[in-house]
C-alpha cells in the first residue's frame, strides 16, 4: 500500500512540475533556515553539559549594594578571604574549588629570547579535577597541582613550547621570574564551556609573597577576582546555602561604617550550565550568550518554516477544486477515507523529504560561514548526530503533516455525490482559507521587516552617538605598571615623535566597564556624610582629560602646579547629581573622601559615555593613584600613523623588554562593544529577506493559478473592451488587500516586540513610526511586482484562446 501511495505521489508531482518546484524550493529554504538556527540553538543550550557532575556544580557570585539598598555591582567572582570560611562553615559541600585568571608572558628557561604574551592562564586549586571534567592526557590528577610552582598545560600549549616531546618534569618561566615545573597535560575543554584555560598553575603558589601572599589570601575581602565553585551533594537544595549566606557574611565580613556584611554584600549561586545563557554579570571570565536570543531565533525558525508550510497549503487549497473531483471519483469506486488521507499525506511528506535533502546540503555548505559569523566550531558531523537527526526528522514529519493536512482531512471528508455534483467546487474556489494563510505569511514577513528596521536604527544611533571623548587615532596598551616617575620618562620619550600628540596612564580606558569602587563621603564641617549612591573610581594622571579631549563643566583639570592634586578629585556631572549639589560650581572646593583618599573637588567634567550605551552614565570620580594604573593611551596624528606606531614600539621595548608589544585602537574597541547588535541586525535582515522570498514564491504560484482559473473571465472582459491596466488591477487588488491586512496585524505585534528589545539599552531611539510606511511600501511593492508579472501575462493573452479553452 505504501509503495502504491509513493508511486501515485510521484506521478502527481511530475504532472504539476511548476507547483512541485515552488513547493520544494520554499520548503527547502524554510528547512535550511530551521536547521541552521537549530544547530545554533542546540550549541547554545549545550554549554557545560559535558561535565558529568554539571547539575551539581554551582558558581558563587557576589553582588554589592549601595547604602540605599540598590544593587550597584554584580560579579561572577568573589574575594579570596571567602574560601577558607566556606570550607569551615559549609562542611556538607563535597568540594569547593576556585580559579584566579591571569595574563602574562611565558618562555622556556633555556630560550629567554622567545617569549609570548599568553591569556587564559589560571591559578587553580588541586581539587579542580574532582569538580570539572578535564581530560588529563599526562600526569596524575590527584597530585598534579598539589605542590607550589607546579603547572598543567593544555595540549596545544605543550606543543607550542615543546613540540611533540613530553613536557612532564620540565620547567617553564612565567612573567620572567617564576619557574614552574610541568606535572600534566590536559585536553582543551570543548567549545561549549564558559571557561577555556590554556594553563593551570597550582593555587598553592599564590602563598608566595611575590604573587599574592598567604596573608592576602586570608584577609583580602575587597579583591573580588576568584571564580569559586561548589560541588553539592546529590539532591542537595542550593537554596539552603543561599539562605545561610547572609548570616555567614555578617559573621565574617568586616563592617563598613557600622554596617554588617549582608547589608552591603550578597552571595548567590548559579548552576554552571546556566552561566552561559542566564548569567549576565558585570564580570564574566568569557562573554556569554543570552537565552532571550535563543528564544527569538527559535521563534524566527519556526515562523519561517510556518511560512514555507503555508505555501504548500496555499497551493493545495488553490488546486482543491481539481483534487476534489479526484477524491470524489476514487471514493465512488470504493476507496476508503483512510486510504485517501494516507495518499495525500505521503505526497506532502515526500515533497518535504526532497526539501530536507536539499536543506541538509545547503546547511553543510553554510557551516563555514555560520562558524565565522557566530565564532563557533559547528561541524558537519553534528548534522548527523542522533539528537540533530531526530530534530530534522521531526521537522520533516511535522512540516509534511501540517502542509498536507488540508487536502488530507478536509477534502476527504466530503461525500462523493457532493463532489461529483460540483456542489463544493464553487466554495473551494472562494479561497477563504487561502486568504487567511496569505495574511499570516505576510504578517510574519512584515513583522520581521519592521524589527530589522528598528535594529538598524538603534545600532546606527549607538555607533554615531556623541561619546563625549575622542576615540579616533588612540592606541591602547595594557600591562604598564611602572612607577609615576618612570612613567613620566616614558611619556617624554614617546612625545619626542612629531606624530604623537599626547600620552596618558590610567586604570581603565573608555569602552571598559567601570567596576572599581570605594566608599565615598562628603565632609561638612567636622562630620562626613556617606554618599548613598555608589561612585565608580578611575585612577588617572595629569593628561587623561587632555588626551581624551573631555570637556570641563566647572573648575579645572589636574595640574602638576598644585602638589595637593595627588589627593584631590574630579567628578562627572552624574556624580554631582547623585550627591545632591544644586549645580556643578557648588561642588568646587568641597571636601571629599574616597576610600582612604581625602582631598578637595577641583573640577567637574561633562558626562561622557565611558561604558557602552547599554549602561547609563555612572557617577564617577577621577583621582591620582599610580599603583592602580596599568593602561597606556597614546594619541597620534593621522598623517604618519605607521611611523608613530613604530616609535611607540621602539620605546616600549626599551622600558618593557619582557613584555611583547601589543596594542589596539580605541575606535575598534568601541565598535566591538556592539558586535552582538551588528550580528543581530544581519540575521534579522537575512531572515526577513528569506521570509519575503518564500511568501512571494507562494504568491507567485497563487497568482499563476488564479490567472488560469479566471482565463475565460479575462477573455470576456477583453472582448468587451477592458484595457490591460484594468485587468492587471482586477487580478492584483485582491492580493494587495491581503498584504495590507497583514501589515495592520504585524505592526502592533512588531512594535511591542521592539519596545521590549529597546529596554535593554540605557540610551535608545524612540520607535521610528516612519518604519511602518517603509515596510508598507516594500511589502505592497514586492507583492504587486510578484502578482503583476502573471497578471500582465494573463491580460496580454489572446482572448480567442482563452474562450476556446472551454
Amino acid at each position: 500500500m505504501l509503495r502504491n501511495y509513493l508511486k501515485i505521489a510521484f506521478r502527481s508531482l511530475l504532472k504539476h512540475k511548476g507547483f512541485t518546484f515552488i513547493n520544494i524550493a520554499g520548503l527547502s529554504l524554510g528547512l535550511t533556515s530551521f536547521l541552521v538556527i537549530a544547530l545554533y540553538v542546540q550549541d547554545e543550550l549545550g554549554y557545560d553539559r559535558f561535565h558529568q557532575k554539571a547539575d551539581r556544580i554551582y558558581r558563587v557570585s557576589r553582588y554589592f549594594k549601595s547604602t540605599d539598598g540598590q544593587i550597584s555591582l554584580r560579579l561572577g567572582t568573589v574575594a579570596p578571604a571567602f574560601f577558607p570560611h566556606f570550607k569551615n562553615d559549609f562542611p556538607e559541600v563535597e568540594q569547593i574549588t576556585r580559579l584566579l585568571e591571569y595574563e602574562g608572558t611565558m618562555r622556556l628557561p633555556d630560550n629567554l629570547e622567545k617569549k609570548y604574551t599568553e591569556d587564559k592562564l589560571f591559578f587553580a586549586e588541586d581539587n579542580i579535577f574532582k569538580v570539572f571534567d578535564f581530560k588529563l592526557l599526562e600526569g596524575n590528577p590527584d597530585k598534579a597541582l598539589s605542590d607550589p610552582f607546579t603547572v598543567v598545560l593544555s595540549k596545544p600549549m605543550a606543543e607550542k613550547y615543546f613540540g611533540n616531546v613530553s613536557p612532564i618534569g620540565k620547567l617553564i618561566k612565567f612573567d620572567s621570574q617564576y619557574d614552574f615545573r610541568i606535572t600534566g597535560v590536559f585536553e582543551p575543554l570543548p567549545a561549549q564551556s564558559h571557561i577555556h584555560p590554556n594553563v593551570l598553575f597550582s593555587a598553592a603558589s599564590l602563598n608566595d609573597e611575590r604573587l599574592y601572599g598567604a596573608e592576602g589570601l586570608r584577609s583580602d575581602w575587597g579583591g573580588n577576582n576568584f571564580a569559586t565553585y561548589f560541588l553539592l551533594p546529590i539532591n542537595y537544595d542550593p537554596a539552603k546555602l543561599e539562605k545561610a549566606f547572609p548570616a555567614f557574611q555578617d559573621k565574617h565580613l568586616p563592617e563598613h561604617n557600622g554596617t554588617k556584611g549582608s547589608k552591603y554584600s550578597e552571595l548567590h549561586l548559579t548552576k554552571v550550565p546556566d552561566i552561559h545563557l542566564y548569567s549576565h554579570l558585570d564580570y564574566e571570565i568569557e562573554p556569554g550568550g543570552d537565552i532571550k536570543y535563543v528564544y527569538i531565533f527559535s521563534a524566527i525558525a519556526l515562523f519561517i518554516l510556518l511560512i514555507a508550510c503555508i505555501n504548500y497549503m496555499n497551493l493545495a487549497t488553490a488546486r482543491s477544486a481539481s483534487r476534489a473531483k479526484e477524491v470524489g471519483m476514487r471514493k465512488a469506486v470504493g476507496a476508503f477515507r483512510q486510504q485517501l488521507i494516507g495518499q495525500f499525506l505521503s505526497e506532502s511528506v515526500l515533497v518535504t523529504f526532497f526539501a530536507l535533502i536539499l536543506a541538509l546540503i545547503a546547511t553543510a555548505a553554510l557551516l563555514p560561514t555560520l562558524n565565522d559569523f557566530t565564532n563557533k566550531s559547528l561541524s558537519f558531523t553534528q548534522l548527523f548526530s542522533g539528537q540533530f537527526l531526530l530534530t530534522a526528522t521531526l521537522a520533516v514529519l511535522v512540516t509534511g503533516l501540517a502542509a498536507g493536512s488540508y487536502p488530507a482531512f478536509f477534502l476527504t471528508a466530503y461525500q462523493p455525490i457532493q463532489v461529483l455534483k460540483g456542489s463544493i467546487v464553487n466554495a473551494l474556489k472562494n479561497g477563504k482559507l487561502r486568504q487567511v494563510l496569505v495574511i499570516t505569511q505576510f504578517a510574519i514577513a512584515c513583522a520581521l521587516i519592521i524589527c530589522t528596521s528598528v535594529v538598524y536604527n538603534q545600532l546606527d544611533f549607538m555607533m554615531n552617538q556623541k561619546t563625549g571623548y575622542k576615540k579616533e587615532q588612540i592606541l591602547v596598551m595594557s600591562g604598564v605598571g611602572s612607577s609615576a616617575a618612570d612613567f613620566e620618562t616614558l611619556k617624554q620619550q614617546l612625545k619626542q615623535h612629531s606624530g604623537i600628540t599626547n600620552v596618558t596612564h590610567s586604570s581603565r580606558v573608555p569602552t571598559i566597564r567601570l567596576l572599581d569602587s570605594m566608599g565615598a563621603s562628603v565632609a561638612k564641617g567636622d562630620t562626613t556624610t556617606p554618599v548613598s549612591t555608589e561612585i565608580k573610581g578611575l585612577s588617572t594622571d595629569y593628561d587623561f582629560i587632555n588626551t581624551y579631549e573631555i570637556q570641563l563643566a566647572a573648575g579645572r583639570d589636574f595640574s602638576q602646579t598644585f602638589g595637593a592634586d595627588t589627593t584631590n578629585f574630579i567628578l562627572n556631572e552624574a556624580a554631582i547629581k547623585a550627591i545632591g549639589w544644586k549645580n556643578n560650581e557648588a561642588a568646587i572646593g568641597q571636601r571629599f573622601k574616597y576610600g582612604n583618599l581625602d582631598g578637595q573637588i577641583v573640577g567637574v567634567v561633562k558626562d561622557f559615555h565611558f561604558e557602552s550605551l547599554h549602561q547609563k552614565i555612572a557617577p564617577m570620580v577621577m583621582f591620582m593613584r599610580p599603583s592602580w594604573r596599568s593602561r597606556l593611551s597614546v594619541s597620534a596624528k593621522t598623517g604618519d600613523l605607521p611611523a608613530a606606531i613604530a616609535h611607540v614600539e621602539k620605546v616600549w621595548k626599551q622600558f618593557f623588554p619582557n613584555n611583547p608589544f601589543e596594542y589596539t585602537f580605541l575606535d575598534e574597541r568601541f565598535n566591538d562593544q556592539y558586535q552582538a547588535e551588528q550580528k543581530q541586525r544581519t540575521l534579522f535582515l537575512i531572515f526577513a529577506a528569506i521570509s519575503i522570498f518564500i511568501s512571494c514564491l507562494g504568491l507567485f504560484a497563487l497568482a499563476t493559478y488564479t490567472a488560469e482559473q479566471r482565463a475565460k473571465e479575462i477573455g470576456i472582459r477583453k472582448v468587451l473592451g477592458a484595457s490591460v491596466g484594468s485587468v492587471v488591477t482586477l487580478l492584483s487588488t485582491d492580493f494587495i488587500k491581503l498584504v495590507v491586512i497583514a501589515l495592520l496585524i504585524a505592526s502592533p505585534v512588531a512594535w511591542y516586540a521592539m519596545h521590549l528589545w529597546l529596554k535593554d539599552f540605557a540610551y535608545r531611539i524612540d520607535f521610528p513610526w516612519w518604519v511602518l510606511g517603509v515596510t508598507a511600501f516594500l511589502a505592497v511593492g514586492i507583492a504587486f511586482l510578484t502578482v503583476s508579472f502573471q497578471s500582465i501575462k494573463a491580460a496580454l493573452m489572446n482572448p480567442v484562446k482563452s474562450l476556446k479553452s472551454e
